[in-house]
């Protein structure tokens, strides 16, 4: 497995050393079981805790009364409302198999379309997120990883429940192998609930035996629908977005009474045997810390090709706000890199 650590930002470690003794790396001397961080470890900068702070600020004044998951799915969208839009790209409406979509390129001269292609599939807890909520997002990573981004938009629960969301997502990517990308050439990206549908869709395309993307990319993956990891409870204070009630109550309007266990569902019960190069990005707050340390280590043992990235200090979908976090910028670019050098068509310097 490679490190990924630069500079001080990134903490990284090898899934073996995760799972022998479950890492603590909270900012503020949370314990997540056994250990803290080694001296010489990179923790989070006076500037980043800063910078958090504003935007927990921001967060607060949207989602602060926002009890049901309605109102939690208007509080995503105006909090999105008030962030920079996209710039520097072209944007297209497309129908994606059916799936609305847009196509957002770099706006370069000489810039081919149809070479390389990001799918990418917003969070949201699979009741919100939108196409505004996350356009901008999408528009960073077509500049730089040099790539068309098909941003999704899926489905929501609860007016549609699984497997809706999963199905939106595999038939957005049949759908640009059969616009004439390679597998080759396509990487998947997700964010949260959208780096689940991102794992499950490729999962069901192994399954078929279809031909895998490149890579996969997960930010901040919510992996385990049972909420059976150590963070849940451990880092429930420090992650806005931890509230147990609101966790249950999303569950419920996507799954139903199907069992949140079901490795259909969360991947981290699946067999992930085959699956191709995987970026796991998470921050050290969050409550999904385990989902994502947890997976990679299954995956790894399964043979894939994982490289992790757990970052100080951050909180769920910290990459949303690259305007507003150093953190958040730096990471979207190593994320980015990570595209680019699985792509089998790299662009031209």
């Amino acid at each position: 497995m490679r490190s990924a650590c630069r500079h001080g930002d990134v903490v990284n470690r090898s899934i073996a050393t995760a799972l022998r003794t479950v890492v603590a790396v909270s900012l503020f001397s949370l314990s997540l079981a056994t250990t803290s961080l080694a001296a010489d470890e990179p923790v989070q900068t006076e500037a980043s805790k800063a910078q958090v702070a504003k935007l927990l600020d921001k967060m607060g004044e949207h989602y602060g009364k926002a009890n049901t998951l309605s109102e939690r799915r208007d509080a995503f969208e105006q909090l999105m409302q008030k962030t920079p839009g996209p710039s520097r790209v072209q944007i297209r409406q497309v129908d994606a198999g059916g799936v609305d979509a847009e196509m957002i390129w770099p706006a370069r001269l000489h810039y081919s379309i149809g070479k390389r292609a990001i799918l990418y599939v917003h969070g949201g807890g699979f009741y919100s997120g939108s196409l505004d909520t996350h356009r901008a997002s999408a528009a960073s990573f077509a500049k730089a990883a040099s790539a068309d981004v098909l941003l999704i938009d899926y489905r929501l629960a609860p007016e549609y429940a699984y497997p809706s969301q999963i199905d939106d997502t595999l038939t957005a990517y049949l759908w640009l192998l059969d616009s004439g990308y390679e597998s080759g050439n396509i990487v998947v990206l997700g964010d949260s609930a959208g780096a689940n549908l991102a794992i499950e869709a490729v999962l069901r395309q192994i399954k078929l035996r279809g031909p895998p993307p490149a890579a996969v990319i997960t930010i901040s993956a919510v992996t385990d629908l049972a909420a059976t990891g150590v963070s849940i409870k451990t880092n429930a204070a420090n992650d806005p977005f931890g509230n147990a009630l609101q966790i249950e109550a999303a569950r419920k309007a996507y799954l139903g009474d199907r069992s949140p266990s079901d490795p259909r569902v969360s991947p981290l019960y699946a067999d992930m045997t085959g699956f191709p190069p995987l970026l796991m990005q998470v921050g050290s707050r969050e409550i999904s810390l385990d989902d994502t340390l947890r997976l990679a280590g299954k995956a790894e043992q399964a043979g894939v090709d994982v490289t992790t990235e757990v970052l100080p200090g951050m909180v769920h979908q910290w990459q949303l706000f690259p305007f507003w976090l150093d953190d958040a910028r730096k990471s979207n670019q190593r994320a980015a890199e990570f595209a680019l050098q699985h792509f089998a068509d790299k662009p031209r310097q």
